[in-house]
């Protein structure tokens, strides 16, 4: 049967629709563009569109692509406007378009596996995401130096806190307020616990509750709103040269670090509490297995609030242990009376992220999932949201006295720097190594692209229009 001109262009438009409703599940679950752009190129060769004719614009909101030559243009745009994270969803569409092109799917089998993780239940309900958000901030509050009574404390005003922010959500309001509103709710529920930690209770009930810590849970309580992938990709879309979309996900950041910093500042006011944030020490002195059980529970939280797969817990918490343990051992040391060789949070950073992604590089293949999917959730337990956020307190707070704009800029350099160390070592892969690190799987793509090409697979803009 004769293939008719009108077909030919019916099938290329369906073609870059495909395409498009690859890049936007991408961009919607938070990848980084770098893996957005690998991703959709090799759908690309999958749907046999001829790279040397494809252009590709990504924007945090906006995808478009052109097939075009000197004597054709066909062009499509899509718009990408539910921004989530979604780990599950980006490792799926990567394997299925390595799997697409081997396996040459057909368009109906390729858009109906694209539907299938459009609309895939998460991995973990609600109430088992904020329960997990919740110890991922108790194992913060470890990592600040609180005790384990405090421990509690912290989790249980995360919890409730990450509950409003999801309820709020479901109600259709505004996405800042409702930051602020979960932040204002967990920072006065770690403020009453104050009282409750330190009341005279009688017996084994005292010694249950008692906490020598009893501040600490305000420091950690709101820290499952602190934006770890966007502030991630903000810093690996400017090293890759992405740097409009980049942009656009640090201004994004810095409007959810505000907005939480405006929650806490309001609960701070209406609760009569002094400029805590600014006193109150976090230098921890824990030994370091009590680092890594803390480490452990905030990369597993962390990760269910991504969707991660469940069978990949473990790893990532693994993964948590090893970077911050790491990072702890090079930050810490004589100085503050701990163990480690005094380096600094940000040398302590840098070397910390770069020792698992050199890790996670080694075993993407043995996990079959992208290696943003686990290097991510096991470095997020290094973000210093607590900076980030002692900065912001500080401007909000400021009164004229001498010395609030020093403490404000040393709080929010350390934290950009520790940010950008994380970020690069967790894009080594990006930055220094793709090439020497994929070689194989990279003949292997081009080795099949070529087969598609002689079997005809690929779109001949003579024979359309």
């Amino acid at each position: 049967m004769e293939i008719t001109q009108q077909d030919s262009e019916k099938l290329l438009h369906r073609k870059l629709y495909l395409l498009l409703r690859t890049g936007k599940l991408l961009m919607e679950s938070a990848a980084d563009t770098s893996r957005i752009m690998r991703n959709m190129k090799r759908t690309a060769a999958y749907l046999g569109l001829p790279e040397e004719h494809l252009h590709i614009y990504i924007n945090y909101n906006m995808l478009m692509v052109n097939l075009g030559d000197e004597e054709h243009s066909f062009s499509k745009f899509q718009r990408c406007e539910k921004h989530g994270i979604n780990m599950t969803a980006i490792s799926a569409i990567s394997k299925l378009s390595w799997r697409a092109i081997r396996e040459d799917y057909s368009l109906e089998r390729y858009e109906e596996e694209l539907e299938n993780i459009r609309t895939r239940k998460r991995n973990y309900t609600p109430w088992q995401v904020a329960v997990g958000a919740g110890f991922a901030c108790g194992g913060f509050c470890i990592q600040f130096g609180c005790d384990w009574p405090a421990f509690f404390y912290a989790s249980i005003a995360a919890i409730l806190g990450f509950r409003v922010r999801a309820v709020l959500n479901d109600l259709g309001s505004n996405h800042y307020v409702n930051i602020a509103a979960a932040a204002f709710v967990a920072t006065l529920l770690a403020w009453a616990s104050a009282f409750l930690s330190t009341a005279q209770c009688p017996g084994a009930l005292g010694a249950v509750l008692h906490s020598d810590t009893p501040w600490h849970p305000l420091l950690a309580c709101a820290l499952f709103i602190v934006p770890g992938v966007p502030l991630i990709n903000f810093v690996s879309d400017m090293l890759d040269n992405y740097v409009q979309v980049g942009i656009t996900r640090a201004v994004n950041t810095l409007l959810i670090v505000v907005a939480m910093a405006f929650g806490i500042a309001l609960a701070i006011r209406v609760c009569g509490i002094d400029n805590f944030v600014k006193d109150l020490s976090i230098t921890p002195h824990h030994t370091y297995l009590e680092f890594a059980v803390a480490a452990a529970i905030s990369a597993m939280g962390f990760s269910m609030i991504f969707n991660i797969p469940r069978r990949l817990l473990w790893v990532v918490a693994i993964g948590g242990i090893i970077a911050v343990c790491t990072r702890n051992f090079v930050n810490l040391g004589p100085s503050n009376n701990n163990i480690g060789l005094d380096w600094g949070p940000v040398i302590g950073s840098l070397v910390g992220s770069a020792l698992i992604s050199i890790i996670v590089t080694r075993l993407v293949h043995q996990f079959r999932t992208p290696h943003h999917c686990l290097s991510i959730p096991s470095v997020i337990p290094m973000i210093p949201g607590v900076l980030m956020y002692r900065a912001l307190f500080a401007f909000i707070d400021m009164r004229g006295v001498v010395g609030e704009v020093t403490v404000a800029m040393n709080n929010a350099i350390q934290a950009s720097l520790m940010i950008l160390c994380i970020a690069i070592g967790v894009a080594i892969p990006n930055i220094f190594a793709r090439r020497w690190i994929t070689p194989k799987r990279r003949k292997q793509l081009k080795q099949m692209i070529e087969e598609r090409r002689l079997r005809g697979k690929f779109v001949d803009l003579t024979n359309i229009g």
